[in-house]
């Protein structure tokens, strides 16, 4: 059964970088879409960003929320088995605990209910 773990998070300045990584074990890594997810106090889960299986080429490769675009990026190291969330000019805005989670199809259909693993999620902090 596929596991995910995520790390990287912690506190940061506004304006500050962080890289979140998203480590699988167990399964069968590539073979569904990955997704970074985050959730604040109060607020429902949000997507921020996908990545398209190695194994689809169905739709944009990766992609990104509106909140995010531009500051974000996923990538994937087909190598570790890991898939990155670079994140720059962060915001307190952007301050939530971040999910990584496999999807259940190869491409990114932004449908939450879609992914069927979840890791336990980094605390990410954006304040002054």
């Amino acid at each position: 059964q596929l596991h995910l773990v995520e790390s990287g998070g912690g506190s940061v300045q506004p304006g500050g970088s962080l890289r979140l990584s998203c480590a699988t074990s167990g399964g069968v890594w590539g073979k569904g879409a990955i997704g970074w997810f985050r959730q604040s106090p109060g607020k429902e889960r949000e997507e921020v960003a996908c990545i398209r299986s190695k194994e689809s080429n169905v739709g944009d490769s990766s992609g990104y929320a509106e909140s995010v675009k531009g500051r974000f990026t996923i990538s994937r190291d087909n190598t570790k088995n890991t898939v990155d969330l670079q994140m720059n000019s962060l915001k307190p805005a952007d301050t939530a605990v971040y999910y990584c989670a496999a999807s259940m199809f190869p491409w990114c259909t932004w449908i939450t209910i879609d992914f069927e693993v979840w890791g336990q999620g980094t605390q990410v902090n954006v304040s002054s």
